[in-house]
């Protein structure tokens, strides 16, 4: 079985919980109610998508993302 990465993002939902999508994988999105939660969901969503690819006939995604934070001034 070889592995992938992929990068996910997690955003703090208001009333609570998070909200984790992965970028490179349109439409691959999940949500948990604890950070450890949403971690485990998004892998599972990243696993069915992925296999979702492959029962297709399609390539899983070659991630080409770059992460850079930035500080600005106002």
């Amino acid at each position: 079985m070889k592995e992938l990465i992929y990068t996910v993002v997690l955003d703090r939902e208001e009333d609570g919980g998070y909200h984790a999508f992965c970028p490179a994988l349109p439409g691959c999105h999940s949500q948990g109610d604890t950070y450890d939660e949403s971690i485990e969901n998004i892998k599972d969503a990243i696993k069915l998508y992925l296999e979702s690819l492959k029962a297709r006939g399609e390539k899983s995604p070659v991630e080409d993302i770059t992460i850079k934070s930035l500080k600005i001034a106002v």
